[in-house]
């Protein structure tokens, strides 16, 4: 199948990889988010699914919008049977899902119908879901309500951040991907209309969304810090002043007040609204990124502080 792929970020490149090792498909272009500038010196730096194509010497196309007539036109131009897409970032107008003859197939980080929208895998964390998983289906003009093709399906860990998570989906993702294509080209596989029970949204993460809420239960604090790792990072203030959080465990036998910390010879505590959690890796501001136990040493913590 001669496919075009568009995605962006870091885990949409083991999907990338596998279709280009494919014996059966044949990747002619890949579409991704322009070059956007990053670090100190605000250099415009490629995608990570760009770099990639460019590696193997396939052709990158950055359009602003995906309903840029440019766009569109090479898109014609270059026949695709279908457009497998992993996190690409935009909206794709029916002018584009239109081109493929076997339309565009999402590969998204969730078992549809739950968790439709930009950040399924942070809200599977956050609520405490036990099993998720990934599932490929045809893009619509409704958000993530295509009909599934298929689903693969992996357990929630206790510690597992979304960096963790997404990392593991990203890999089995791409198989059912690749195993989807290849059920498509060849008539053997069908998609099926998503249940109208079970739907539920997971829109993107801001940073504000990230702040750490220490009257709520440890367990609600635990699951909050490692839905936002690595991205956006959980965050509180300390002194009036943005405080950084690492993933924390919970100390089911002591207890403080929220948000007050307890520093002892070993460990940081830090107060909920039930019962303790041990910092792990912090980041005071204007510092590097230090174990809890480092910072407290090196910071004259009174009585009664806390974090808010």
């Amino acid at each position: 199948m001669r496919v075009v792929f568009a995605g962006t970020p870091a885990p949409a490149v083991p999907a990338l990889r596998a279709l280009i090792a494919s014996e059966r498909h044949q990747v002619a272009a890949v579409v991704t988010r322009p070059d956007a500038p990053a670090g100190r010196g605000r250099k415009l730096l490629r995608s990570p699914v760009g770099a990639v194509a460019d590696e193997h010497g396939i052709e990158v196309l950055t359009p602003a919008r995906a309903a840029d007539p440019e766009f569109l036109r090479r898109l014609r131009e270059l026949e695709p049977d279908c457009c497998p897409v992993v996190a690409y970032g935009a909206l794709l107008k029916p002018e584009a899902l239109a081109i493929p003859r076997f339309g565009w197939i999402n590969l998204h980080f969730s078992v549809l119908p739950a968790w439709r929208g930009a950040a399924p895998v942070q809200a599977a964390i956050k609520h405490g879901d036990e099993i998720t998983g990934a599932s490929t289906f045809r893009i619509v003009p409704e958000l993530d309500a295509g009909p599934v093709y298929g689903v693969v399906t992996e357990q929630v860990r206790a510690t597992d951040t979304a960096g963790d998570l997404l990392d593991r989906l990203s890999v089995s993702g791409a198989e059912l991907l690749v195993a989807t294509l290849d059920g498509v080209e060849d008539g053997t596989l069908r998609a099926e209309e998503q249940p109208a029970d079970g739907v539920s949204y997971a829109p993107k993460v801001e940073v504000e969304d990230a702040r750490v809420d220490f009257t709520a239960p440890a367990v609600a604090v635990d699951r909050l810090v490692r839905s936002v790792t690595p991205e956006p990072g959980a965050w509180a203030e300390f002194r009036g002043e943005r405080f950084k959080l690492g993933p924390i465990s919970v100390v089911a036998d002591r207890t403080a007040a929220p948000g007050e910390l307890v520093v002892e010879r070993r460990r940081v505590l830090v107060g909920t609204g039930t019962s303790a959690v041990e910092l792990g890796e912090v980041q005071a501001a204007g510092k590097k990124r230090m174990a809890a136990t480092d910072w407290a040493r090196g910071t004259r913590i009174e009585q009664g502080e806390r974090l808010k």
